[in-house]
């Protein structure tokens, strides 16, 4: 399946993000994760998930007759390469910006949702900042930004709280010729 179709899709996508920091999980944990998603939309997007490689079984368990499968992410599966990404359309760019808008947006309202919200305790955040950057100091920031958040990618859950963080960057406007 084309890497733009495989993970341009929000379910598919928040099951990504629900694997993150190296969980192995269950399909019936997905759904907990996932509880404003039919579990058989979540059953149907992890098969397609696993069917492309981008979830493995981890291990297998008999349960009460049946066959319990533990996911684990294959990160380097779970994501779309520079090389694909400079390849793109614009319409391939639409579609993708779109799925994880509309995946920020249902997370944040399944967060919402929850009997615990609290987004002060929570420093939840949702800023945007219009900046004036020329390309080295793009650079820059963009480097800034990937070393910051890099070192906690690899986080195990243990006794942490998972964040979703969406950086976007894109230009406005393009400078007045001189």
């Amino acid at each position: 399946m084309d890497p733009f179709e495989l993970l341009a899709h929000p379910v598919r996508l928040r099951i990504i993000h629900a694997m993150r920091g190296d969980r192995t999980l269950t399909t019936t944990g997905l759904c907990a994760l996932l509880p404003d998603v039919s579990k058989a939309t979540v059953y149907r997007h992890v098969d397609v998930l696993a069917a492309a490689g981008v979830l493995h079984v981890a291990e297998e368990r008999r349960v009460r007759g049946a066959v319990e499968r533990h996911y684990r992410l294959r990160t380097d599966r779970a994501a779309i390469g520079a090389d694909v990404a400079a390849a793109a359309t614009p319409a391939d760019h639409r579609a993708v910006f779109a799925t994880a808008m509309a995946v920020l947006v249902a997370e944040f309202h399944a967060y919402l949702d929850r009997d615990d919200a609290d987004p002060a305790r929570d420093a939840v955040g949702y800023r945007q900042h219009a900046l004036w950057l020329s390309p080295a100091e793009r650079d820059a920031l963009i480097t800034g930004l990937r070393d910051a958040i890099l070192p906690h990618l690899a986080h195990p859950p243990t006794d942490r709280s998972r964040y979703l963080l969406s950086p976007v960057l894109f230009p406005l406007e393009h400078p007045a010729p001189p």
